[in-house]
């Protein structure tokens, strides 16, 4: 089988950096859809043979259908794959409660959007469905849509019932380390073979699943560690004490925000370089006196003025430390090991391990896509100059890292040609947690029977 003939499909596409992956090994994308135009856009200068869908999927998939048909004709596409938002899957902000909360999980829409993804493919019947999203995907729990009367299921579980007449589904859970991507990225992958497809039959005889073998793991010591990612990519250095030393001219993307002499930038400074430390932990204060502090002291006992530690003052003029999770934020990345997964809050310094692990600032959008194995000659348009740096900062973090997704492709790619290539045992422990997780978003009735 040629590669002409690896068609595929794109829903919820972003900026189309992972699909960028699965492209380099084989797959022509035919239709991108993505609800953001501007995203759209870059993903379309990425994929050019691509047509774009722009607008929300609950109301353009059929459309996509469409279009496909007239850009590839009647045969089905050999690969659809499907990022859907994963916002509503966190329970790590208010209003969205507890994991097993499913009426609380149904109130964000775009848990329920595995919906549109079961509706392309049971309209287009594509060999091969990719979905990619949190951990948390395979068990958050909403309400089933198709109940009358309300009962609780995980998206996950949703989206296999809806294929499951016409795909097998083959459930992942992995650290995205694990393969080169020099940072933590726990990602759940759900792969769906169409049921007349050979490759079923060979992935049971071979004992394979259809996902790529790990090439690193912690037990071996061989991650790709930040210090390294950086050495590699050798961009200049940068300080947000200003604006001039705060961005390089030659290469755009490779700028920080700008702190100059306020509290922020002193905080971040009094964080000791490599440490891996946090600015809650500073015992200096503004004066840099030398005396004791307790852990939960925002003033300097001797001056009474502000520790470098994150705090806010008060109308009254009083400080205290911010409200907010002190494990992770406001700390230095650690250079010895995968950096902290790159989220779409890169440019906030009280976000998660944020800090660039031994200069005083953030990681730039620049370095951010270099860890999230974005290739540096991805174009990115005008999207910088025009929409900012927050702009591209959230699609870098949306991003599938395309080193797997192309190491995905190629296994796929190698079974719709009849063979098993590089495929990972079945017996990899990365289904096991897969199914485990799996198994807390299975309907009550069948949980125990599916055990």
């Amino acid at each position: 089988m040629g590669a002409e003939a690896l068609s595929a499909v794109s829903l919820f596409s972003n900026c189309g950096a992972g699909d960028l992956g699965y492209a380099k090994a084989g797959f022509s994308f035919k239709v991108m859809a993505e609800i953001e135009p501007r995203r759209l856009a870059v993903a379309l200068a990425n994929h050019e043979d691509a047509h774009g869908v722009p607008g929300d999927l609950r109301f353009t998939w059929r459309e996509v259908m469409a279009s496909f048909r007239d850009e590839a004709g009647p045969e089905p596409p050999a690969l659809l794959s499907a990022c859907p938002p994963c916002q509503g899957m966190s329970t790590a902000r208010g209003g969205r409660g507890r994991e097993e909360d499913a009426a609380a999980g149904s109130r964000d829409g775009r848990n329920l959007l595995v919906e549109v993804v079961a509706q392309v493919a049971n309209g287009l019947r594509p060999r091969l469905v990719v979905v990619e999203n949190v951990a948390a995907f395979l068990s958050r729990l909403v309400l089933d849509p198709r109940k009358d009367e309300p009962a609780p299921i995980s998206a996950a579980v949703l989206l296999r019932e809806l294929l499951e007449p016409h795909y097998e589904c083959y459930p992942f859970l992995t650290d995205l380390a694990d393969y080169g991507v020099p940072q933590r990225r726990v990602r759940a992958f759900m792969t769906f073979i169409r049921r007349d497809e050979p490759a079923i039959a060979s992935l049971a005889e071979s004992g394979c699943i259809p996902y790529p073998k790990p090439t690193a793991s912690a037990e071996d010591g061989n991650w790709t560690t930040l210090k390294e990612a950086l050495e590699q990519l050798d961009a200049s250095k940068l300080d947000a004490a200003s604006h001039e030393a705060a961005h390089d001219p030659s290469t755009p993307m490779h700028s920080v925000p700008v702190w100059g002499s306020d509290h922020r930038y002193r905080m971040v400074a009094a964080i000791p370089p490599n440490s891996g430390g946090r600015a809650w932990d500073t015992t200096l204060c503004e004066a840099k006196c030398d005396v004791q502090v307790g852990a939960d002291d925002a003033v300097c006992p001797a001056c009474s003025r502000p520790l470098l530690r994150p705090v806010v003052q008060e109308a009254d003029g009083s400080y205290r430390l911010v409200r907010g999770f002190r494990r992770s934020s406001y700390s230095r990345m650690r250079p010895g090991a995968p950096a902290p997964t790159i989220t779409t809050a890169s440019g906030h310094v009280g976000s998660d391990n944020t800090i660039h692990p031994f200069e005083n600032r953030l990681l730039s959008p620049f370095e951010c896509a270099h860890l999230q194995t974005i290739p540096q000659d991805f174009d990115w348009g005008t999207s910088f100059d025009d929409w900012g740096a927050t702009a591209v900062r959230a699609m870098i973090g949306e991003a599938v890292p395309p080193r797997f997704t192309e190491m995905h492709g190629r296994v796929l790619a190698a079974l719709l040609d009849g063979r098993i290539d590089g495929a990972a045992s079945a017996h990899d422990r990365r289904v096991a947690k897969a199914d485990t997780r799996i198994h807390r978003g299975l309907p009550a009735q069948f949980s125990e029977a599916r055990r």
